[in-house]
């Protein structure tokens, strides 16, 4: 279970107050109006912002006294922050060692992870020579490789078409439930995880003013006011 209960963040221009919980094994996803404390709360998790107060844990152990790369997390970022001199497989590599020195096991773990998510034969190829949709899922299998047990998404695929971008969040799930990792995704367009997420989350004035299941959060009428309602 992740806990998080009270956690206060302040700046000039914005405030924050989050509690949530999510069961371990879940792919949650994150909604919410532009602006509205998504990301942040991702932050959060991460360990990239500090709370004023409240409390968050991991399956018991408190996480605010970790630095981001104590913490159980991996993250992919939007931008997916993938090194250009690098192949996509040392990319990937780096989820388990910096220093790209693997042992022959941890070689074969990288080839593994880049045949689950779609990129054999793709090895030693650059992130320049590769697609939109190939560089996001170099960084997903970062994320995987790196064995924690709890992955952020902070909106991944949102530059993607929207046939593209429903294959790669069904990967999403599929490696979710193969690996019994916990996801959380924070999304833009609802109605692309409508159908696959466990757990939903509506973020908006830096709260979490719903969470449950995507049909009941996607009919609530604060889903609506705040324009997140799905397509037909």
């Amino acid at each position: 279970m992740l806990a998080i209960e009270n956690c206060h963040l302040s700046w000039p221009d914005f405030t924050a107050d989050y509690s949530l919980h999510v069961k371990e094994g879940t792919f949650c996803a994150v909604i919410g109006p532009s602006g509205g404390g998504k990301t942040t709360l991702l932050h959060l998790i991460a360990g990239f912002e500090t709370p004023q107060r409240g409390t968050l844990t991991f399956r018991g152990r408190d996480l605010l006294p970790l630095a981001p790369s104590e913490r159980p997390v991996a993250i992919v970022f939007q931008d997916h922050n993938l090194f250009p001199h690098l192949s996509a497989a040392e990319n990937v590599a780096l989820g388990i060692r910096p220093s790209l020195r693997l042992s022959r096991e941890e070689r074969r773990r990288v080839s593994e992870i880049m045949d689950a998510v779609g990129l054999k034969d793709l090895e030693s190829r650059r992130p320049g020579e590769m697609s939109g949709g190939q560089r996001q899922r170099v960084a997903l299998a970062r994320a995987l490789v790196s064995s924690r047990p709890l992955v952020l998404l902070d909106e991944p695929f949102s530059s993607l078409d929207p046939q593209l971008r429903h294959t790669m969040i069904a990967l999403v799930n599929k490696l979710r439930r193969r690996q019994n990792v916990t996801f959380i995704m924070s999304i833009h367009t609802p109605e692309d995880v409508r159908d696959m997420a466990d757990q939903m989350v509506l973020v908006a004035q830096g709260k979490v003013l719903l969470s449950g299941s995507p049909a009941a959060v996607l009919q609530d009428p604060a889903t609506q006011a705040a324009s997140l309602t799905p397509k037909a």
